[in-house]
C-alpha cells in the first residue's frame, strides 16, 4: 500500500497546521484555476466546463498517487494546444466527435503513462534534451498566443502553423471588432501590470507582504468579474462581443472510456507526444519545487499518478491534464504542504460548478484569451537560443530546428522533430567519443592528455584514454583510433587502453576489442587494459576475452606504466597490481 499510495507516507503526520496551510493554498489556486481551466478548454476547442471537470477527479487521483507535495495538476496551455491539433484532424470543433477525440487522447495518454510508470520507465524523460524541450515550448507558446488573436480582436482566423495564422489574420483584418478589442486591451494591460505591480500597491495600502502577495494572485478573478460586469452593464453581447454562455451546473457525469479501436489507433501517436510533453513538464516542475524543501520525487510514481489523473479525465468528460508551472508555483508559495491541497481545490471547483456557473454566463471570450496570453508569456524564453548557441553550436542548432519545425509545420511535427533530434544528437556524440593519448605528470601517479599537459611518455608504450562507454555506434570508431595511433608510432610494442570513464561495453564493442587485440597481436604488439570498472570486468568474466588478451589487465594506469616502462615511473613506482579478470 505504501508503494502504490504515497498518501500513506505524508498522511500519517497530517495535522491541523498542515490542513490550514493546504486550505489556504487550495483557495488561492482555485481562484486561479477557475478562469484558467475555462481558458485552456477554449484553447483546446472544448466547452468551458471541460476545463473545470479537468480540475476535479484528476486532482483527487493525483493526491492519492502523486509524490510531489506542491505540483498543481490540471489543464495547461501546451497540452491544450496539442489536444486541439490532434482532435482537429478527427472532427470539427464543437461537434460530439471532436469531444470524443479529446477524451480518447486523455484515455490513451493516461494509459500510456500508467503503463510506463508500472514498468518503472520514468527515465524516458531523459531522451528529450533540455534545449529541444525549451525550443518546442517557446514555439508552442508563440502558436498559442497567435491562436488567441481571433478571440482578442473578433477576427475570423485559424490555422495550426504560424504562417497559416498570419495569413488568416491579414485576410480577416476587415472583420476587426472594436468592442472586443477594447476589452482585450484593458484586460491584458491589467493582467500584465498585476503580475508585478498589484502586490506592491496592496503593500503600500497597509497590507502585509504575504497577504498582499496572496491577494495579488486574485487578479485573474478580478479581471473575470470586471469584464463580465462590463458586458452586462454596457450590453456588449448585443453589440457582438462573444461570451462564454451557459455552463452546465452540477458535477460531471461518469462515462465509459472511448472504445472505438479505429479512433484510438489514429490518435495513438498524438497521445504519445502529449504523454511525453505532459510528463516532462510535470516532472521538471515537481523536482524543482521538491528541491527547495529537500523533498524527494519518484519519477515512476509520478507517471502512475499522471496516468491515473488522465484516465480520470477521460471518464468525466474532461480534457487531458498535467502539472502546470504557474499554478504549481502559486501552490508552493501559498504554503501547500501535501497533495491534499489539490483534493481541496477539486472540492472547491465542485462547489463552483454547483452554484456559481450562472455568474459566468456573460464572461467574454476575450478575457479568457487574455488569460491564456498572460499565462504563456512565461513560457517564451527568446534568450535561450543565443545562450545555447554560444555554449554549444550543436545544441543551438537542434533548438533552432525544433522551433522552426514547430512554427512552420505544427506542434506534433515539431515535437517529433525534437525527439528525433535529441536521439540523433545523442548517437552522434557517443559515436565519436573523446579519446586522448595520455602521459604521466612528473612526480605523480596522474596521467593526462599529452596535448594539454606537460607529461612524460615512453616511446614503446601507447596509452589511450577512452572517455565514453563503448557500444555499437562507437565501436568501429575505437578500432580506427587505435589503428591510426599505432600506424604513426612504429616504435610501439604495447598499447594500454585506459578505461577510467567506460561504464559499459556491449557485444558490438566487445567484438571490436577482440578485433583490436587480434590485429595488434599480428603486428607484434600487446594490448593491455587499465582501470577497468567492476561491472565491466564482470561482463568480461562471462566471455573468453580476458584469456585471449595478449597483455594484462592492470588495476591502475600507474601500475601499467610501472610494469611496462619503469624508467618513467621511477619516482613514484609501486609494485604493479594485476586485476583478476573475474573481480
Amino acid at each position: 500500500m505504501h508503494r502504490f499510495f504515497p498518501i500513506f507516507d505524508w498522511g500519517r503526520g497530517y495535522d491541523r497546521e498542515t490542513f490550514a496551510s493546504d486550505l489556504v493554498a487550495a483557495i488561492v489556486v482555485t481562484i486561479m484555476l477557475i478562469p484558467q481551466g475555462m481558458a485552456y478548454a477554449m484553447l483546446a476547442g472544448l466547452p468551458p466546463e471541460a476545463g473545470l471537470y479537468g480540475a476535479m477527479l484528476p486532482l483527487v487521483l493525483y493526491a492519492l498517487f502523486g509524490t510531489s507535495r506542491a505540483l498543481a495538476v490540471g489543464p495547461v496551455a501546451v497540452v491544450a494546444l496539442m489536444t486541439a491539433a490532434a482532435a482537429g484532424d478527427i472532427a470539427q470543433q464543437g461537434t460530439q466527435g471532436y469531444h470524443l477525440a479529446a477524451l480518447a487522447i486523455a484515455f490513451l495518454s493516461g494509459a500510456l503513462m500508467l503503463g510506463l510508470g508500472l514498468a518503472r520507465l520514468g527515465f524516458i524523460a531523459n531522451f528529450l534534451s533540455h534545449p529541444v524541450i525549451s525550443g518546442f515550448i517557446t514555439a508552442a507558446g508563440i502558436i498559442i498566443a497567435g491562436s488567441q488573436i481571433r478571440h482578442l480582436t473578433g477576427i475570423e482566423m485559424g490555422g495550426k502553423t504560424l504562417i497559416a495564422l498570419i495569413d488568416s489574420f491579414f485576410r480577416g483584418l476587415g472583420g476587426l471588432h472594436w468592442p472586443t478589442l477594447a476589452i482585450s486591451v484593458v484586460v491584458l494591460g491589467f493582467l500584465f501590470w498585476s503580475r508585478k505591480g498589484l502586490a506592491p500597491l496592496l503593500a503600500r495600502l497597509g497590507l502585509g507582504q504575504r497577504l498582499a502577495g496572496l491577494l495579488a494572485k486574485g487578479a485573474l478573478l478580478a479581471a473575470v468579474a470586471g469584464s463580465t460586469l462590463a458586458v452586462i452593464w454596457l450590453d456588449l453581447e448585443a453589440r457582438g462581443v462573444a461570451i462564454v454562455g451557459d455552463i452546465p451546473r452540477g458535477l460531471p457525469q461518469f462515462s465509459m472510456p472511448v472504445a472505438d479501436t479505429a479512433l484510438l489507433q489514429i490518435l495513438l501517436v498524438p497521445a504519445i507526444m502529449i504523454a511525453i510533453v505532459g510528463y516532462v513538464e510535470s516532472i521538471s516542475i515537481a523536482q524543482t519545487l521538491a528541491a527547495k524543501r529537500r523533498q524527494k520525487i519518484d519519477p515512476d510514481k509520478e507517471l502512475v499518478a499522471l496516468g491515473m489523473a488522465n484516465l480520470g479525465a477521460s471518464v468525466t468528460s474532461a480534457m487531458p491534464v498535467t502539472g502546470g508551472l504557474s499554478r504549481s508555483i502559486v501552490n508552493f508559495d501559498a504554503g501547500a504542504r501535501t497533495p491534499a491541497a489539490g483534493a481541496m481545490t477539486a472540492l472547491a471547483i465542485g462547489v463552483a460548478l454547483m452554484f456559481l456557473t450562472p455568474l459566468l454566463y456573460a464572461l467574454p471570450n476575450a478575457t479568457l484569451a487574455a488569460i491564456i496570453i498572460v499565462a504563456v508569456a512565461s513560457l517564451l524564453d527568446f534568450r535561450a537560443l543565443p545562450r545555447t548557441w554560444s555554449y554549444s553550436k550543436m545544441d543551438g542548432a537542434a533548438m533552432a530546428a525544433t522551433i522552426a519545425v514547430t512554427l512552420l509545420a505544427g506542434v506534433e511535427n515539431g515535437l517529433m522533430a525534437g525527439v528525433g533530434l535529441s536521439l540523433a544528437l545523442h548517437l552522434y556524440r557517443t559515436s565519436r567519443p573523446h579519446v586522448a593519448i595520455v602521459g604521466q605528470v612528473p612526480g605523480t601517479e596522474h596521467f593526462r592528455n599529452v596535448q594539454r599537459h606537460d607529461v612524460v611518455t615512453a616511446p614503446h608504450v601507447l596509452s589511450i584514454r577512452v572517455d565514453e562507454s563503448l557500444y555499437f555506434p562507437n565501436a568501429r570508431f575505437l578500432e580506427d583510433t587505435v589503428n591510426d595511433a599505432v600506424a604513426v608510432n612504429p616504435e610501439v610494442t604495447d598499447v594500454v587502453l585506459m578505461f577510467t570513464a567506460v561504464n559499459a561495453v556491449d557485444a558490438s564493442a566487445l567484438e571490436s576489442l577482440e578485433m583490436i587485440n587480434a590485429r595488434l597481436r599480428e603486428a607484434g604488439i600487446r594490448l593491455h587494459l587499465s582501470e577497468v570498472k567492476g561491472p565491466v570486468m564482470d561482463r568480461f568474466g562471462r566471455c573468453h576475452f580476458p584469456d585471449e588478451l595478449s597483455g594484462k589487465v592492470f588495476l591502475t594506469q600507474h601500475d601499467a606504466m610501472a610494469a611496462l616502462a619503469p624508467e618513467i615511473t621511477a619516482d613514484t613506482c609501486a609494485a604493479p597490481r594485476l586485476l583478476a579478470p573475474t573481480t
